[in-house]
């Protein structure tokens, strides 16, 4: 460094910092050559997609729906109402009439789907969680069939109408074939499956070979199969002999499904079917060539056709399978918990909830299973709530349509949970570094 001063036309004194920056080559302690952040782990990987994956979206979407409920009955409770009245006198006594009443729908719902400690036998205490897995086996098997159309692209609102189809044939096979005991309850099942699959295989057809909307097509072909069945209630097809009343004949005996744990439960051989069938369906979607057709279809029909896939085939294909698997919850509702014979409400809405179910488990099998025993407690336990707490069974719906809610908003979902999002993770912040010190003409000047 030069001993002379710097006058105002003079070159500036060359630092390491001025001369690597000219070099263009970083400087040692620089921001440029700052330290290496070190990327996240991979267990912090996994944490962050398992907090803000689908999964516990779906969990929390269901937590988000049980507090908007409670609020509900808070507000609707007589109790309550009353105790608001005087709330500036007393607040106390409002709360606690809160806390009374959610608490005391909460526990019926769980006693009435779960298990009942306040009844004497332990037969009738478990009676309740049989009861939440009879409701749920319908509803598992026709979320199946939705799910799987969901994940070929497909929107397969038709289940009521697959249903009805499906529990016409299996019903008529039922009372009018005589056979032995097995195969007589094979060829009334196997009957409703592909009664399903037919039904649900002709809005494949057609949108293959005519490009019309399966979503059209399937609501018009609920109605034609609710009035075609309502139609052979009322003849010598369906309608029981000498009955004025648009009912079937009970079915026979050996077409019965079995039950399982005995005559004082209701839970049947239906959801060890349904069991095999969320097998079925996990293995056609994983691990077989056809499944790996579906969900290339599904992903990106244009780039399925480039690479060789006959796409009209796939949805004829997909609707197919998910008619007979929507028609298998019409078989159990007519060979397992309707057996004294059937009208044109068989379908008990099922066809539509499994749309619920299949939203909430992602289209995928075993979360639709857990989605359909969830939807079969609030069932269950929504008679419960309604006996012994007079709460209306409509806010079990709202719960349930409130959990569809949140499912379809999963950025409303994170907002509320502060849960990061795993399509746009948020890189970690360099540490800053502290800038090189570089002297100034005054200090040059001075020294």
């Amino acid at each position: 460094m030069s001993d002379s001063p710097v006058t105002p036309g003079s070159q500036a004194p060359v630092t390491p910092a001025s001369s690597a920056a000219a070099s263009g080559s970083p400087a040692s302690g620089s921001p440029a050559s700052g330290p290496a952040v070190e990327p996240p782990s991979r267990w912090r990987k996994a944490f962050n997609e398992i907090i803000g994956g689908s999964v516990m979206i779906s969990v929390l979407a269901v937590v988000l729906a049980i507090v908007a409920g409670g609020i509900l009955i808070a507000v609707t409770d007589e109790n309550v109402q009353k105790a608001a009245g005087y709330f500036f006198a007393r607040p106390g006594d409002t709360f606690a009439e809160i806390w009374k009443s959610v608490s005391g729908a909460y526990v019926a719902l769980f006693q009435g789907a779960v298990f009942n400690p306040k009844r004497p036998e332990f037969v009738d205490q478990i009676k309740p969680i049989t009861e939440t897995l009879t409701f749920a086996t319908p509803l598992i098997a026709a979320g199946l069939g939705v799910g799987l159309a969901f994940r070929v692209g497909m929107f397969n609102i038709g289940g009521r109408g697959q249903m009805l189809i499906a529990a016409a044939c299996a019903g008529w096979v039922g009372f009018t074939l005589h056979l032995p005991w097995g195969i007589h309850l094979v060829v009334a099942i196997l009957a409703g499956v592909i009664g399903g699959g037919i039904w649900g295989g002709i809005a494949g057809l057609l949108k293959a070979r005519t490009g019309a909307h399966e979503v059209i097509v399937t609501i018009m072909l609920n109605y034609v199969a609710f009035y075609l069945v309502s139609y052979l209630l009322r003849t010598p097809v369906l309608q029981a002999p000498g009955s004025n009343n648009p009912k079937s004949p009970p079915i026979d005996a050996t077409a019965v499904l079995p039950d399982l744990l005995g005559p004082q439960f209701n839970l049947h051989l239906g959801f060890i079917i349904v069991i095999a069938a969320t097998v079925f369906v996990w293995w056609l979607l994983n691990r077989s060539s056809l499944g790996f057709k579906f969900r290339a279809v599904g992903l990106n029909p244009n780039a399925a056709r480039v690479a060789g896939i006959d796409v009209k085939n796939m949805y004829v294909y997909a609707m197919l399978i998910s008619g007979a698997l929507v028609g298998l919850a019409g078989v159990f509702q007519v060979l397992g918990t309707v057996t004294t014979g059937f009208s044109s409400g068989i379908d008990a809405g099922i066809g539509f909830d499994a749309i619920t179910v299949a939203l909430l488990g992602r289209s995928k099998p075993w979360g639709i299973f857990v989605a359909g025993i969830l939807f079969g407690a609030f069932k269950a336990g929504g008679f419960a709530m309604q006996a012994s707490q007079g709460i209306p069974i409509d806010i079990v719906l709202v719960v349930q349509s409130l959990i569809v809610l949140f499912i379809a908003a999963p950025p409303l979902v994170r907002a509320v949970f502060r849960l990061p999002d795993p399509a746009n993770p948020k890189k970690p912040k360099a540490p800053k570094t502290p800038k090189p010190a570089v002297e100034t003409r005054e200090a040059v000047a001075a020294k």
